[in-house]
């Protein structure tokens, strides 16, 4: 099988890594890739939006899937794009269409669907800049924190929990009124704050059936005991300690199994993963926000636990028999720690030349902010490297992973010395 994954990140690193080991491989091609992803397969230096240089590239290399790694080019409509062209038709895109993307583009939409399905969810109201005195309102009569969330995409930004109705208001304004956000905050969604423990669930699906991946808890703000500001993720863990097989079972049953449903009865055809963010309150599991594509960096530490054969799994998403398939995963404990550059989630340099990567022995080393400059690798994001190790228990492995990490180096680069302090 000749396959083109799409993306640059430490989600596509541990893809391209398990799709390299797929016997049903013939060549991996990666779009536009990282210095790490070159290890596995050809990178190609293609924008993961640009649909038509994309269609060039299937046709010349006759490629035979497209896994789709990043949220975007779901959410601006490849699987669509392939569809409706005659010469592509056939070639099977791993992620959803438009419609079905909007799980994740749009926070209204995501929380239509949860109502009209029955999934248990915060309580909400949308709203626009027409609507603003409304929004005020509901805000009063709402208790802090006030939890505002841009509709669209923002980034990973566009999510705001604030303690003081004033303030909750001003920011209400400027994300309405001027546009905080750009076009994703032109609705905005209020819904009232979940108090409870986080974890996220992945599903891969065919649009009829299902198979639950390992589930996974990572740790989005830059500062230690989770403080100060929101990033794209510092580190993650599998499993999650509090997630028994009682609280899994609930989680199937009530927010799975309604979704995958909720998406057929809807006519909405999914074919690839769904992320679920949850929350644990109380023993009973709330959806928080669906993605349409795996996370990162959580697919450092599900990837690495897979057993089965993913491109295997892949072709029964794409021809509908992902029911005959079989997954496994590994019973040992995985944990990932992100190393990030000086300065980020705000400001933060590039280009700065990393030392020791190839020192961690019984460590994986998944690229996430890179570029290859000759045989030197320099940092080309704000998180640059996920170290991800195994153990009989979190402790082994987070252990392992930090001194791993000790051996990686360039200017300025940081890294939280207690992932899974929460569950330990």
């Amino acid at each position: 099988m000749r396959v083109l994954l799409l993306g640059n990140g430490g989600r596509e690193h541990a893809f391209a890594w398990k799709i390299a080991q797929s016997s049903l491989l013939e060549e991996l091609f990666i779009a536009p890739g990282n210095a790490g992803t070159r290890q596995h397969g050809q990178n190609v230096p293609i924008d993961v939006n640009d649909f038509s240089a994309i269609r060039e590239f299937v046709i010349k290399e006759r490629i035979n899937m497209v896994v789709v790694g990043p949220e975007e080019p779901l959410v601006n409509g490849i699987h669509d794009f392939f569809l409706a062209d005659d010469v592509l038709r056939n070639v099977p895109v791993i992620g959803p269409g438009k419609i079905a993307a909007q799980l994740e583009g749009s926070k209204d939409f995501a929380k239509q669907f949860m109502a009209r399905h029955n999934i248990p969810t915060a309580k909400y109201a949308t709203f626009t800049k027409e609507t603003l005195e409304q929004g005020y309102a509901f805000l009063e009569a709402m208790k802090p924190p006030y939890v505002l969330k841009a509709d669209g995409l923002a980034a990973g930004k566009g999510v705001l929990i604030l303690e003081d109705l004033k303030e909750a208001k001003t920011e209400l304004k400027l994300m309405l009124a001027d546009a905080k956000f750009g076009a994703a905050s032109t609705r905005v969604v209020i819904e009232q704050f979940l108090k409870g423990n986080e974890l996220s669930v992945f599903v891969i699906t065919d649009g009829d059936s299902f198979k639950i991946l390992p589930e996974a808890k990572d740790y989005k703000r830059i500062g230690e005991g989770d403080t100060g500001l929101n990033t794209g993720g510092m580190g993650a863990i599998s499993p999650v300690p509090f997630a028994d097989p009682t609280f899994l079972d609930k989680i199937q049953n009530q927010i799975i199994i309604p979704t995958v449903k909720g998406l057929r009865n809807d006519k909405i055809p999914y074919k690839g993963f769904i992320f679920f963010g949850l929350i644990n309150v109380k023993g009973e599991p709330y959806v928080i926000e669906y993605n349409c594509r795996m996370g990162d960096p959580e697919s450092e530490v599900v990837i690495p636990r897979l057993r089965s054969d993913l491109l295997d799994l892949f072709e029964g998403v794409a021809t509908g028999t992902l029911s005959e398939r079989d997954i496994q995963f590994s019973e040992k404990c995985a944990a990932t720690v992100m190393m990030v550059s000086g300065g980020y989630p705000e400001a933060y340099e590039k280009g700065k030349t990393i030392y020791g990567l190839n020192a961690p022995t019984d460590s994986l080393v998944f690229h996430a902010g890179t570029v290859a400059d000759g045989p030197a690798v320099r940092t080309a994001g704000g998180r640059v490297i996920a170290v991800t190790s195994y153990g009989k228990n979190l402790e082994v492995a987070l252990k392992r992973s930090y001194a791993a990490l000790e051996n990686i180096e360039f200017e300025g680069a940081f890294f939280r010395k207690d992932i899974g302090f929460d569950v330990l």
